[in-house]
């Protein structure tokens, strides 16, 4: 596998970047990861790198996007944070990877099981978790579907309020940052969400979430 260079990186449009993660995850999930020599992958981005997408994900410790898409040294602007949350910070980042260093596409990765879902879900308040957990209440408020055991236990309203969480967090993405929108629109990058089940370490992406 070839370490991305600028020219690689200017000839992927957001559509291939979203399908280089796609074949990379069924190559995850089939145990066929790319055989890589990190350390030359290390060597030859010292001087500069040149991702093609940004991925905004959870802090779990079983969603590492690098190994659940088979990426290298380079290929990938990693942001995690406790449910794939945004914030100023983050939206800065994303800013800076796609309009400064030309990463194609955006996604927004939910998982199952997530803890910050569950605590969000259960109204935890803990230091400044709480402040944190805030950001994914409104997911919980805009799950409806479910009326009776509406917490952590009832597992099928978790991942109904995940998936609401994945799908605010990119219109937000695009409310709030008009340099990413105004990048979006011309097709200069791609966004989009996505779920990773940790069981099978399969990621489906929404269809209705691309742009």
């Amino acid at each position: 596998m070839k370490t991305l260079t600028k020219e690689i990186q200017t000839a992927i449009t957001p559509a291939m970047a979203l399908e280089l993660l796609q074949d990379g995850n069924k190559r995850f999930i089939n145990n066929l990861k790319v055989n890589r020599n990190l350390l030359q992958q290390a060597n030859e981005t010292s001087e500069g790198q040149h991702p093609f997408a940004v991925i905004l994900s959870c802090i779990d410790s079983r969603t590492s996007v690098e190994l659940i898409f088979d990426q290298g040294l380079g290929d990938v602007f990693s942001v995690r944070i406790a449910g794939n949350i945004i914030n100023e910070d983050i939206l800065g980042s994303m800013e800076f990877g796609c309009k400064v260093a030309g990463a194609k596409i955006i996604v927004v990765l939910g998982h199952s099981q997530c803890g910050a879902v569950k605590g969000a879900c259960d109204h935890v308040e803990m230091g400044n978790l709480t402040a944190l957990l805030s950001k994914i209440q409104p997911a919980v408020y805009d799950e409806k579907s479910v009326t009776e055991n509406r917490n952590s236990n009832n597992n099928d309203f978790v991942e109904k309020v995940a998936t609401i969480n994945v799908k605010r967090t990119v219109q937000a993405i695009l409310e709030r940052s008009p340099i990413l929108k105004e990048m979006v629109a011309t097709g200069e990058c791609g966004i989009v969400g996505g779920y990773h089940n940790i069981a099978t370490g399969e990621v489906c992406f929404y269809p209705e979430t691309s742009a």
